[in-house]
Order: structure tokens, then sequence, then C-alpha cells
């Protein structure tokens, strides 16, 4: 999801200066970036990914929470096809064990990607070596802060956590334009965003544990 340039350049300097003020040289370091569907976290991780990486060769590899996608034939067989995108649409024990994986820093990770393309997660397509570098692994997803189990139990395996929250009449806007884009008509796209996009999106900012730094103005309560 795009976002303006001047605010994802601010957004990516505070990151970036959430990441030095907490990083220590020498231990591998994991910031989340959590945010509701819409919000521009996997634009943001990539531009504070890639800034480390211009500043120090290497130092960043990026780990997104939408590989542990379950495959549409496990969600189709258990009928949750129309709801792909909520949290028990997620191999979430899966993902908790590669995350504790790369904490430990023991062995090179290989881990799935979401195609958004094909609609598909691909196994064994990213890869986050062992070793010195990279120390700083950014990794970004809708529940990286959720407080229900078992999204909970990852609370321990960050350093330091973003929350991204526009305002919500934006995140309306940007989650039917997300499906216009994907060829539907407007009247369908806005149905495929109310039916699904825009509850999850509720879900999370209504359920989400705080963060070290939230961007956004983050509601108590959204109605759409």
């Amino acid at each position: 999801m795009v976002q303006e340039g001047a605010n994802l350049q601010s957004d990516a300097g505070a990151v970036l200066a959430l990441i030095a003020q907490r990083r220590l040289r020498g231990r591998r370091f994991v910031l989340a970036i959590a945010g509701p569907p819409g919000a521009g976290k996997s634009t943001l991780a990539e531009a504070v990914t890639d800034a480390l990486n211009r500043d120090d060769a290497q130092t960043a590899a990026l780990l997104p929470m939408d590989g542990f996608h379950l495959d549409n034939r496990l969600l189709d067989a258990r009928g949750l096809r129309a709801r792909k995108g909520a949290p028990e649409t997620f191999d979430s024990a899966g993902f908790a064990a590669t995350l504790a994986r790369i904490r430990a820093n023991e062995d090179d990770v290989i881990h799935p990607v979401f195609d958004r393309t094909r609609d598909i997660a691909i196994a064994g397509a990213g890869l986050v070596a062992a070793g010195s570098q990279p120390d700083v692994i950014v990794v970004e997803g809708n529940y990286l802060l959720l407080d229900n189990a078992p999204w909970n139990r990852l609370a321990e395996s960050f350093d330091a956590t973003v929350f991204l929250a526009p305002p919500v009449e934006e995140l309306e806007r940007r989650l039917v334009q997300r499906w216009v884009d994907h060829g539907h008509e407007p009247q369908a796209a806005r149905a495929r965003a109310l039916g699904n996009d825009i509850p999850t999106a509720l879900l999370v900012l209504e359920k989400s544990r705080p963060a070290d730094l939230i961007l956004g103005a983050r509601p108590e309560r959204a109605v759409f």
C-alpha cells in the first residue's frame, strides 16, 4: 500500500531513530511493524530495511508475516476462503517457530514469501542468514501485536514495536482501492472491503497491544 512520499520519509525516520536508540551492536535485533490491512506496513518495512542496508550493507533483513497465509485449498476445506487474511487463516505456529529460529541465530532460516499476484505463499522463497549480518530483522504483519491467543505469545519476540494506524476513513479508501486495482468494479470492491478487510482492520485497531512507537491516529473505536 503506497504512502505519500513525505509521510513515508518521516515515518521511516522515526522508526530508524527507535532502532538506533534500542539496538545493541553484536546482538540480533528484531523490530515489529504492525497495523491493520491498508496501513502501509509493507511499504514502511521495505523503506526501513533499504535505509539500514544503504548505511551498512546487509545489516537488515525483512520477514513479512504474509508468507504464512494458509493455502487456498486448506482455506476451502475449512470454509475460510472468504475470511482470507483473518487471524485464523495464517499458520501462526509456523510463523512463531520461524521467528524463534531467527532470534536464536544458530542456522540459516528459509521462510515462505507471499505472492500477491498469484494469491499464494511460495515455500522456500526467503532467507535470513545466520551470523553477524543481518543483525536487524524487520518483521511486518497485521497481528504482531494482537492481544489474542495465539498471537499474544509473540510479545517477547520483539526488541521494539511500531504500530501504524492511519485515519479510519483513509484505511477504508485504501482497502476499497486495493480491490479496484485487482480488477473489481467499485461497488464489488467496496463489498469485498466491507465484508472482510474492514472487520479485520477494526480487530487490529481495537485489540492490539500498545507499541513503542505509534504512527498515525489510533482511535479507541472505529466505525465504518
